[in-house]
């Protein structure tokens, strides 16, 4: 089963590079996507993982921080020593049609007085 995501790149992490224990070279890169897809509009990120040399060069080649993209990708999770890690893996990467705007954070004022309010103290856990 695959899953498809529309969002904005926000952050292409640096390449990583290796040889496996069968002697085969590998490359992966990581990017990060997001929209506002979450609860109440809020912005939600993904963390994408493409394999292998050739899509690594053409994801860089045709993409950069701030394009709209759609990615189609599997999710997958491997079991390491007891520990299970899940990964989103991107399989193709195309420019998005739609405009994704994320949202400007929202912060609340409160005044000195109420931060003083030894009621806002009794925190939930």
């Amino acid at each position: 089963m695959s899953f498809k995501v529309t969002g904005k790149i926000k952050k292409v992490l640096d390449k990583q590079e290796g040889t496996s224990k069968q002697g085969k070279e590998w490359s992966k890169q990581s990017f990060i996507v997001s929209n506002n897809d979450g609860y109440e509009g809020r912005e939600v990120i993904y963390c994408f993982e493409i394999f292998g040399g050739e899509k690594v060069k053409k994801f860089n080649d045709f993409n950069k921080v701030g394009d709209n993209v759609d990615v189609n990708f599997n999710i997958s999770t491997n079991e390491y020593e007891g520990r299970y890690y899940t990964s989103l893996s991107a399989f193709s990467v195309f420019k998005s049609e739609s405009k994704v705007e994320t949202p400007a954070p929202h912060f609340e004022t409160i005044s000195a007085d109420e931060l003083n309010n030894d009621d806002l103290m009794d925190l939930p856990f």
